[in-house]
């Protein structure tokens, strides 16, 4: 694994970039996630929960204020969001066909379109907001739905909707839990839980495909 990839998806390292670069890093890292589809394993449910805490505390240096003030985070990261999943449909639009007919390789794989796009079918424009919780489908329903041809004026609501209240979740959540003491002191802890706790509908999602392809391979033929 690249060092720089170490550096994102471990919390005290991740903390001390935070603390060496501040707002600009952060947000740079939601967009990338969001707007580009070879950033979906960026670690966006624990980089804004992370976000938080750091509103909160601030680790490096205890008796210090807090890293980061809540009210500019809430706004860069919400419109970091916005304008990703904004990029990233546009992406579906102009070049969803040479994207979607590309074969596999080390990192792209065909099935994180399949599984983004059978999201799409079932639940439409609030599969924006309900995959913002979801790893990787975040990163490539709004790619589906630029494929798809979505209306971008409805596009564009649930776009808003759902970086509103996945932002403002999170980052919440990591500033409230980010003044309990327990979570001060083992603040690595909770976010390695909080990035196996999003990836758990992956997995499941992963584990009941296999499930169903074996089935049907245990089927004897008509």
């Amino acid at each position: 694994m690249p060092e720089w990839l170490q550096h994102l998806l471990d919390p005290v390292k991740l903390t001390a970039l935070i603390a060496a670069s501040g707002l600009p890093l952060i947000g740079m890292i939601v967009f990338a996630e969001t707007g580009l589809l070879v950033g979906f394993f960026l670690p966006g449910d624990s980089l804004l929960f992370l976000a938080g805490s750091l509103c909160a505390l601030n680790p490096v240096k205890v008796a210090d204020p807090p890293l980061l003030n809540f009210t500019p985070v809430f706004v860069v990261l919400v419109l970091a969001a916005i304008l990703g999943n904004t990029l990233n449909y546009w992406l579906g639009r102009w070049s969803g066909t040479a994207v979607w007919n590309r074969p596999d390789g080390r990192v792209f794989k065909r099935r994180y379109l399949d599984q983004a796009h059978g999201f799409y079918q079932k639940y439409g424009g609030l599969s924006l907001v309900l995959t913002r919780f979801i790893p990787i489908a975040r990163t490539f329903t709004p790619f589906i739905a630029g494929v798809s041809r979505m209306s971008f004026t409805a596009y564009t609501l649930w776009n808003v909707v759902g970086a509103v209240i996945w932002v403002a979740s999170l980052l919440f959540a990591g500033y409230k839990l980010g003044q309990v003491p327990f979570v001060k002191q083992h603040i690595e802890i909770i976010i390695l839980g909080i990035i196996a706790i999003s990836f758990l509908p992956v997995v499941i999602g992963v584990g009941l495909a296999w499930l169903r392809g074996a089935k049907s391979a245990a089927e004897p033929a008509s």
